[in-house]
């Protein structure tokens, strides 16, 4: 029972590391999307005329185009990403075995909703049903948790598959190979159990929405809390739309015509000059955003630089942090910030989700009525906020109100990384200087001794590296030879229970890469 908790921890910390590399996608294809989005869309264009040159919108609508297929394509993303960097080993095969399952996943459940009728009609929104377009697809709109999914599931059953040795007529389907092949298998069930699940999941969230929508300042509590648990994973489509929409969302007459949702109702007021306020929902659904996405996330970002100790890796991760930053400031694109917490602790994602929630009611209770048609970053403030005037908006409550709230933010993530010792971008290991000045001894060609000084594959479970270590799970620590490890150039063998480190200095990830390469020739 002991060891649970330690293999949990270690499963969470290895999921943070993993989820790395999809997040770094993500800042350059946000700010192309935000820009693009902000400065192309209808009413945009309706309100200023100046926008509406040919070769600025041909230009945007090329990094719409760019920022919104990585989006798109989030979820098979996440499911390589996560895939890749969960198994133990040949990764190559792990992502091919993650796209496979993606797409059996979507495919089940596409297929099941015609099976049963319950498919959303050609002529609807088939978010109004739960649904969604997924690489041409009409499946259940599960966003990023089924890419999440996913790449968790496929890592399983890659690190329980990819050694299986079949009979020999049927041996060219083995080894790793075998892995895609009973991905298939497992996605077609995995695919039917969430078609059952997942719709009480969205009529869940359709119930908890329709509570919030009568409850004043603290129904913008609610909402806000739901929203941004639901946004990281791409589920908040179904929360939101009816408050867009419908009545849930207020009702106004607006230039002699009755408009039901406060985003229809604020796109037929941009268009209206007899208005003189925007409609007053925008204070308790919409406006606190803007305090969160230019001022708290970029406060986030700078607590996460602050917490990491000074040194190298500081300065390696500040120009990643710069540019999530700034992604969140400009466009209003938080995932990259949002997944870092959520990866480095669920407890700083429940403090990012309350905080977004508490700038709701900030925003409700100094009645800001900014409207916004992408997302909440300077780019629309300007336009829906400053441009539109303050008697319109009260845009000024923000610019005053928001240095204070990026205090708060700092204040309460920077503390909370460190009493956490959370693994955000550039904590996730620490470097120690003097081992970055190693000078190994070590030649290539020499992975076969490695792997038998660490008591030959059959004891190795697992095995990665850091910037001067390689890290090895084994099964027995006393098979471990330090003085055949030292004989390959390794500086030091520190052996912790099941976990070895062995101390090479930088030349460990041509180590690594020498090692991988053996173990593909096993």
């Amino acid at each position: 029972m002991a060891k649970k908790p330690n293999k949990w921890m270690d499963f969470g910390q290895r999921l943070g590391k993993a989820i790395l590399l999809p997040i770094a996608i993500l800042p350059v294809a946000g700010l192309f999307l935000g820009i693009s989005a902000a400065l192309s869309g209808q009413a945009v264009l309706e309100a200023y005329p100046i926008l509406d040159n040919t070769v600025l919108q041909a230009i945007l609508s090329i990094m719409n185009a760019a920022g919104n297929g990585v989006f798109s394509a989030l979820p098979l993303i996440f499911a390589v990403g996560i895939a890749s960097g969960l198994v133990k080993g040949d990764k190559g095969t792990a992502s091919l075995a993650a796209v496979v399952g993606y797409f059996v996943l979507i495919l089940t459940i596409n297929a099941l909703l015609k099976a049963t009728g319950t498919i959303a009609p050609a002529d609807a929104d088939p978010r109004q049903y739960g649904q969604g377009m997924q690489f041409g697809v009409l499946t259940l709109q599960m966003g990023v948790f089924g890419g999440i999914l996913t790449g968790i599931v496929t890592a399983f059953v890659h690190n329980r598959f990819y050694k299986t040795k079949l009979p020999e007529f049927l041996a060219f389907f083995g080894g790793s190979r075998f892995v895609p092949i009973v991905n298939t298998f497992v996605f077609v069930l995995v695919g039917a159990l969430m078609y059952v699940i997942w719709p009480m999941i969205g009529n869940g969230i359709a119930a908890f929405g329709e509570v919030a929508s009568g409850l004043g300042v603290v129904g913008a509590f609610l909402y806000g809390i739901m929203l941004r648990t639901l946004y990281l994973l791409g589920l908040h489509h179904v929360f939101y739309l009816p408050f867009w929409t419908t009545a849930a969302g207020g009702v106004m007459e607006v230039n002699g015509v009755v408009y039901e949702g406060f985003q229809t109702i604020f796109l037929a007021q941009l268009s209206d000059p007899n208005t003189t306020k925007f409609f007053e929902n925008l204070a308790l659904f919409n406006s606190g955003r803007y305090f969160h996405m230019m001022f708290g996330m970029p406060a986030i970002a700078f607590a996460m630089y602050k917490a990491i100790p000074k040194g190298p890796k500081r300065k390696a991760t500040m120009g990643f942090l710069i540019s999530i930053a700034l992604t969140s400031f400009i466009t209003g694109v938080t995932e990259p910030i949002s997944f870092a917490l959520l990866f480095a602790s669920p407890i700083l994602f429940v403090a990012e989700a309350l905080l977004f929630a508490l700038a709701f009611v900030l925003a409700a209770v100094m009645n800001i009525t900014i409207g916004s048609t992408f997302s909440a970053g300077v780019i629309e403030f300007l336009l829906f906020g400053v441009f539109q005037g303050n008697a319109k908006t009260g845009y000024l409550w923000v610019i005053l109100l928001g240095i204070p709230v990026a205090i708060v933010y700092y204040f309460v993530f920077k503390t909370l990384i460190l009493k956490l010792n959370a693994k955000t971008p550039g904590r996730d290991e620490t470097i120690n200087e003097e081992e970055m000045k190693i000078q190994s001894t070590y030649e290539s060609g020499q992975a076969a001794a490695i792997i038998a000084a660490l008591g030959g594959m059959e004891n190795i479970t697992d095995i990665d590296n850091c910037a001067t270590r390689l890290r090895v799970s084994v099964v027995k620590p006393d098979k471990i030879d330090p003085d055949a490890l030292k004989a390959t150039g390794a500086l030091n063998t520190v052996v912790r229970g099941n976990a070895i480190q062995v101390i090479y200095g930088p030349k460990v990830n041509i180590i690594k890469s020498d090692i991988d390469e053996y173990i593909e020739t096993l």
